[in-house]
């Protein structure tokens, strides 16, 4: 049972007294959640290519996803850089402006435009929008303390995949019992767009931001953190931390204090030689890339697919359904992460290993089984499996590094995992390249989920070989030792 909007608003003021939030802050995350909403709220997504392969669009499959779809790969990686520079920069807000605006233009086009150039420049814009996300998910964090994170991020991750699901929801009820024509869809999602458009004006923009404008305090915290650090892995090596590190790391954050590029770009390589020195960091963040990439390719071709199985032309479809019951059943499993008794430390290499491999057994069930109900199964169990391991490598990277960082790792994975796909997008799906059809497509992208399973799998066993050996040694040595040990028990 949902709780009234009455009891919902109450408790969330009762948690900004408890939270010490003022009235600015609060009316800012209202403002936040109800821009990811609204933004979110896309009741034409889960038919878009039923839509440009209808008679709206009148377009091929091949124009479909040899040449269009690929511009938002392409777009996305090229602008995700400027924008995560220019989002610390200018401090949020205009990026947030920005983002608003790219939705409104992109669905006014799909609404209006009609040809393969202008829906390739549609989908630019829509790159530029999933760029811009950094700016949603950070604006928050440079106006409340570091141990509020947890809860406002929660807040703004929560509003948007209810929004999401939402929008799947009232676009398969407008199809199925309003009977409602696809275009219609749009019309409603450029009309959310245009709402959220609306909110960013009003948010306050913080006078302070990560790298370009920093608060006296974040560059000492800075420095401490990064001494710290320093000492750390100095007692790894048993060495003692000079006077001379200590003056270096000093002067290296004296000069990030300053506004300037050279200086913010420095920054931002030392942190990451700091950052992916660490194994176990590394790790997750190889697969995060590595599925990320082969999950985008999934969730962009997913419907062509179901188009080829089940053609919208001749049959109801239910995309919207298998949208909003994965987007919930990934929530779910995202939320559950906290909960299950596993020692990821220990066994998270074998785990991504078989999860991996689940996941390559649900895109090939796709790609062989020419039933579309095995299809939406397939794919809702797919996206579940990635939310749920998406999460833990989120929460065992987030354990390591200081929150300044954040961005930066996620940032360098999600740019590592655009850059794969672009390769594999270029080889696998553009007409530039092989231009494969959809179920080659899938086969391939099934394989690559099996060659991660099988990386993780042997990085396991290397580590398990790693702990038994390390065991070994240690009894050994104690083996040694208790002669002398017993030999001192007996001489008194």
């Amino acid at each position: 049972m949902m709780s009234s909007p009455g009891r919902s608003q109450c408790t969330l003021y009762a948690e900004a007294e408890a939270c010490n939030w003022d009235m600015s802050v609060l009316c800012s995350i209202i403002l936040l959640c109800a821009y990811g909403f609204f933004s979110n709220l896309r009741p034409s997504e889960p038919f878009l290519t039923a839509y440009l392969m209808g008679p709206d669009k009148n377009l091929t499959e091949t124009q479909v996803v040899n040449e269009i779809y690929p511009i938002w790969t392409y777009s996305y990686l090229v602008l995700l850089l400027p924008i995560f520079l220019a989002t610390d920069y200018l401090r949020y807000k205009p990026v947030l402006i920005l983002q608003a605006a790219s939705f409104v233009v992109t669905y006014f086009m799909l609404l209006k435009v009609q040809g393969v150039l202008a829906m390739q420049l549609l989908e630019f814009f829509f790159g530029l929008a999933t760029a811009t996300e950094v700016a949603y998910y950070s604006y928050i964090y440079s106006l409340v303390e570091p141990e509020q994170y947890q809860r406002v991020t929660g807040y703004c991750r929560s509003i948007t995949l209810f929004g999401s699901a939402a929008g799947s929801l009232t676009g398969q009820l407008m199809l199925s019992v309003a009977k409602a024509q696809l275009r219609h869809l749009v019309i409603i999602t450029l009309v959310s767009a245009t709402v959220a458009f609306v909110a960013p004006w009003f948010l306050p923009k913080p006078r302070r931001s990560l790298f370009f404008h920093k608060s006296p305090g974040a560059v000492e915290e800075r420095q401490h953190n990064s001494t710290s650090f320093k000492m750390v892995e100095n007692s790894k090596n048993k060495e003692p931390l000079s006077s001379q590190d200590v003056s270096q790391t000093t002067r290296s954050f004296d000069a990030g204090s300053h506004s300037g590029l050279v200086e913010v770009l420095r920054m931002l390589l030392n942190d990451f030689v700091q950052c992916y020195r660490q194994r176990p960091l590394l790790a997750w963040s190889l697969w995060w890339a590595l599925a990320t990439c082969g999950y985008f390719q999934i969730i962009n071709y997913a419907q062509v697919l179901w188009e080829n199985v089940h053609p919208s032309q001749a049959y109801e479809i239910y995309n919207g359904y298998v949208e909003t019951l994965s987007t919930l059943l990934g929530a779910l499993a995202a939320l559950l992460v906290g909960y299950l008794p596993v020692c990821w430390a220990l066994w998270g290499e074998l785990a991504l290993c078989v999860l991996s491999l689940l996941m390559a057994v649900c895109v090939l069930i796709m790609d062989t089984q020419k039933d579309i109900w095995l299809c939406y199964m397939s794919y809702i169990l797919f996206r579940a499996t990635y939310m749920l391991l998406i999460t833990v490598a989120t929460y065992q990277i987030a354990a390591s590094l200081t929150m300044p960082r954040y961005a930066l790792v996620f940032g360098v994975n999600t740019f590592v995992a655009l850059l794969l796909q672009s390769v594999l997008t270029v080889v696998v799906v553009d007409s530039a390249g092989l231009g494969l059809d959809v179920f080659t497509q899938f086969l391939i992208y099934g394989g690559y989920f099996a060659v991660i399973s099988v990386i993780f799998f042997l990085a396991g066993l290397c580590k398990l070989a790693s702990m038994r050996s390390s065991m070994q040694e240690v009894l050994a040595n104690s083996r040694t030792d208790s002669p002398s040990v017993s030999g001192a028990s007996s001489s008194r």
